[in-house]
């Protein structure tokens, strides 16, 4: 690590004049378009009918690490080539959303780690060995479409050269290279059409299911809103923190060895029917009972677990969950990514998950067995960023 030192000159991205951005750079033309909050879709996004939004379709995650210390000139670019973007695509789920999220190498290398949201990775069950990752910056794109996905990588680290008819003059792989890919897609029908990929019991998915574990993701009520995720003031206003793990999930063990009575109870409660799930449309009631429940049916649900843990002012949960189906790698998964306003929020959300506390209740429950969902899912990686307002993207300084 290069330490504040190697980041000399580069005070000048900081203007108290003008607030953040890039010195030599107008300002964003496109801002008055654009939600100031890198990550804020809500307003732009298709919904059901019961008003449940319904996510972009595919997900593209690139790992990014820099190439040489930052500079003013380097800055310059990387806000470029995010402008191209927002040029070329209209911010919109046909179009493409996307957010460049920094990572603890990258605070760490300018020495400013212990002043920002973030922290490195942490283990954070008893039954997972992560590995605990650190990188410079991170690009989230997402889409609709998934030619836009592809086209937005080739243009910012290949060699396209026009992009949704903009001209691409600055690229982001003059800045960073690319340690790692994440890709995944979300919606009905989308794991079905992957039931080839290994450990996908194809003959267990109807077609219709969102996510690999064949229950819906996202109901309105069990989503905080945009705001609530965003840090509120100061320093780092309208930014968020944002986590990103890896997930393998036994799908022959969930679809093979249980019925879909006994995948309900471990999804949501021991009080829920095949019934009471098909009714469900714009909320997941949860009846406060997980110790009652451990007593009484040896098993507790995911869902009732982790909506404990809920913002005293606004009874909305914690993390606003932007997790995705993947088969990187040839087998079936979750690339979990997680915004909220500070990291421990999270881990907090996580420790409700572990159900540690219900193991004195029931004999049957350990740290994986009837506990939710965690015996069918490992967590085998972790990595956290900052995720700046949109006019603070390009290497946010203290």
């Amino acid at each position: 690590m290069t330490g504040a030192a190697g980041f000399a000159g580069c005070s000048r991205l900081l203007d108290p004049a003008t607030g953040p951005g890039v010195e030599g750079l107008a300002a964003n033309p496109r801002s008055d378009r654009l939600p100031d909050r890198q990550f804020a879709q809500s307003e732009y996004l298709p919904t059901d009918d019961s008003g449940n939004e319904l996510q972009a379709r595919y997900r593209r995650v690139l790992l990014l690490d820099m190439r040489r210390d930052p500079s003013v000139e380097d800055a310059r670019t990387v806000e470029r080539a995010m402008r191209t973007l927002e040029a070329a695509y209209d911010w919109h789920h046909e179009g493409l959303f996307h957010a460049l999220a920094w990572g603890t190498n990258y605070f760490e290398r300018v020495g400013e780690l212990s002043h920002v949201p973030v922290s490195p990775p942490q283990v954070l069950s008893r039954t997972d060995e992560p590995n605990l990752q650190s990188f410079d910056a991170a690009l989230v794109l997402e889409s609709d479409l998934p030619s836009n996905l592809a086209a937005a990588e080739n243009a910012l680290f290949g060699s396209r050269s026009r992009i949704g008819g903009e001209s691409v003059d600055h690229r982001l792989g003059d800045v960073f290279g690319v340690r790692g890919r994440r890709t995944g897609f979300l919606g009905e029908g989308l794991p079905a059409e992957h039931a080839d990929a290994e450990g996908v019991p194809g003959d267990a998915l109807t077609g219709e299911e969102q996510m690999f574990m064949g229950f819906f993701s996202g109901r309105k009520r069990t989503q905080p809103r945009e705001e609530s995720v965003a840090i509120p003031e100061g320093r780092f206003v309208d930014g968020t923190t944002m986590h990103l793990s890896r997930l393998t999930v036994n799908l022959r063990d969930w679809y093979g060895a249980l019925t879909e009575r006994e995948r309900i109870q471990r999804m949501f409660s021991p009080e829920f029917t095949e019934d009471d799930v098909a009714n469900l449309t714009d909320d997941v009631p949860f009846s406060d009972r997980v110790r009652e429940h451990a007593r009484d049916h040896d098993v507790v649900g995911h869902h009732e677990k982790v909506a404990q843990v809920r913002r005293d002012d606004t009874d909305e949960p914690l993390v606003l969950r932007r997790d995705f189906n993947t088969v990187d790698g040839g087998k079936p998964g979750v690339h979990f990514v997680a915004f909220q306003r500070e990291l421990d929020d999270f881990r907090r959300t996580r420790k409700a998950m572990n159900g540690w506390y219900v193991r004195d209740d029931s004999p049957a429950i350990t740290d994986r067995e009837h506990n939710g969902i965690l015996n069918f899912v490992r967590v085998t990686s972790r990595a956290n960023f900052y995720v700046p307002a949109r006019n603070d993207r390009s290497f946010p300084l203290l």
